[in-house]
């Protein structure tokens, strides 16, 4: 390739600015220019968040202020005349330029942003949708789009700990394609807001948009759930199965799991989940002890697999080398990938391509972007996790799916085996 032909990927200018995320927090959005393109890139934000994810960068008042004037300081200068299509190059100048391991320095927020519209530009000068882009570097065939996995009813810190679990899921395997599997799950969602309603448990709705209610125990959520799927007219695990996001790290301490009214023992505590996965249609949990508690991780593992997939997010937080060990210990078979838990699309790639059943996450603090969708699709995960189809930040990452669908008609992934991470 020739010099003058490089020359329309140098990259010119970049700039940032704090911007509103759905909790009304200021996050970060970066742009990143040729002469001919642009990209822009978005950091998402956490509530539950794990022990070992990567630094976020905020003021003293949670503002930005410091996280800009770095990038104006330090980032900016080092992306000009860089080739936008060189991704490998850019985030290791980032993380290089941080030259901490918890991306404290530079904060990855600010570095996930600076990422994320790298390879936003780098798909416009190629004149592709990001998926696309992102499939033909990876050299992605038989396309499918990845199944949704998608929130019902709100808990932990997405609804101030009313409930105990944080979020209640559903998952459309017996679906498809894309649009059938969403209007699946939005009939189960308008059933279970019926359902509350009716009995007057309606509270409001949750911070990923699931329903915010008022019942006595996780149990009382998981019948009211499995009533939603059957009234929506949908069979329940061969239509539609549940997913639970436990987060136990929120009611994990003195060494006891304190849920429902309950001090349960860590032993106590995996059997009654276990009792619950034998009873509902459950086929996926996450979280489902605390994350400095892997020996019980491994007692839930044994008790669960190969029933289903037991996923990590707290305990490995989006890095490949915790995700290997987990998976060889025999804790997970599957996890959550959340690029802005690591800072850079590289080091999620990389975790991704780490674990056995990868599913592409985005977090409780969410912008009306949509490029995970498109991250999801364009690294052919076998499943997305982005909120519920309520609320803005959700439904445009849910309409991004649709929109592609409608331009690219493609089936939907199947529910992989715990044990295959191939489409079955």
């Amino acid at each position: 390739m020739t010099e003058a032909s490089d020359y329309r990927y140098r990259i010119r200018s970049a700039e940032i600015m704090p911007i509103y995320d759905s909790r009304a927090r200021q996050t970060l959005s970066v742009t990143v220019c040729t002469a001919d393109a642009s990209g822009t890139g978005v950091a998402p934000a956490g509530a539950s968040r794990g022990h070992h994810e990567a630094h976020e960068l905020r003021d003293p008042d949670g503002g930005l202020i410091s996280a800009c004037a770095k990038f104006r300081q330090e980032i900016a200068p080092r992306l000009l005349g860089m080739d936008c299509r060189n991704q490998l190059g850019i985030d290791e100048a980032l993380i290089t330029l941080d030259s901490t391991d918890n991306r404290s320095r530079l904060g990855a927020n600010t570095l996930i942003a600076t990422s994320m519209g790298a390879i936003a530009l780098a798909a416009a000068s190629a004149g592709m949708p990001l998926w696309q882009y992102l499939a033909e570097a990876h050299e992605a065939t038989e396309m499918c789009m990845p199944l949704p996995q998608i929130q019902i009813l709100g808990g932990g810190a997405h609804a101030d700990g009313r409930l105990p679990l944080q979020d209640f899921m559903v998952v459309p395997l017996g679906a498809e394609d894309w649009p059938t599997a969403l209007s699946w799950v939005a009939e189960v969602y308008h059933a279970a807001g019926r359902l509350m309603s009716e009995r007057g448990l309606l509270r409001g709705v949750a911070d990923e948009g699931g329903w915010w209610p008022n019942l006595e125990s996780s149990e009382a959520a998981l019948d009211l759930l499995v009533l939603a799927i059957e009234t929506a007219g949908r069979k329940p695990l061969d239509e539609i199965a549940i997913s639970l996001d436990i987060a136990a790290n929120q009611f994990y301490h003195d060494g006891c799991y304190h849920v429902d009214g309950e001090a349960l023992t860590p032993h106590a505590w995996v059997e009654k989940l276990l009792r619950w996965t034998r009873r509902y249609p459950i086929r996926m949990v996450e979280d489902p002890c605390a994350e400095d508690d892997p020996v019980n991780y491994a007692a839930f593992y044994e008790g669960f697999h190969p029933k289903g997939l037991i996923v990590g997010d707290d305990l490995v937080v989006s890095n490949g080398a915790r995700i290997r060990r987990a998976v060889k210990d025999r804790q997970i078979n599957a996890a959550l990938i959340k690029p802005n838990q690591v800072g850079t699309l590289t080091e999620a790639h990389e975790a991704l391509l780490s674990c056995p059943v990868p599913i592409v996450s985005a977090r409780s603090g969410e912008t009306e972007d949509s490029c995970i969708v498109d991250l999801a699709l364009g690294w052919q995960a076998p499943l997305i996790k982005v909120g519920s189809i309520a609320r803005g930040e959700r439904t445009a990452k849910w309409n991004r799916g649709l929109r592609i669908h409608q331009a690219h008609p493609m089936p939907l992934m199947r529910f992989p085996h715990p044990d295959n991470q191939s489409k079955l």
